[in-house]
């Protein structure tokens, strides 16, 4: 399978390689400084994003999660939504075949 290059827009989402959590804490840091890796084991604990997992279990993470881990710090921070009501609409979402946001 072809992999597009590194410049591709985070849009084209399932091409994209998949990220390391650090890579992931990097992009989100920029908006959400206060994310910490913690933060986002807790969020995958809580059912709200699924990584894929390596044969060694370290998390992978494609542009849709990243996608999703946004629009949850996003309602979190702006519209102080508790996680129930973040995890309701995320299966809505789901079930619907949409993206968050």
């Amino acid at each position: 399978m072809n992999e597009p290059a590194a410049s591709t827009p985070p849009g084209a989402a399932r091409a994209q390689p998949l990220m390391s959590i650090g890579e992931v804490l990097a992009q989100l840091r920029v908006d959400f400084p206060d994310t910490t890796i913690s933060k986002l084991r807790f969020l995958e604990a809580e059912g709200l994003v699924e990584p894929q997992r390596t044969a060694s279990g370290y998390r992978k993470y494609s542009w849709d999660d990243v996608a999703r881990l946004r629009f949850v710090l996003t309602a979190q921070r702006d519209q102080y939504l508790p996680l129930r009501v973040i995890r309701e609409q995320l299966a809505e979402w789901d079930a619907a075949g949409r993206a968050p946001g």
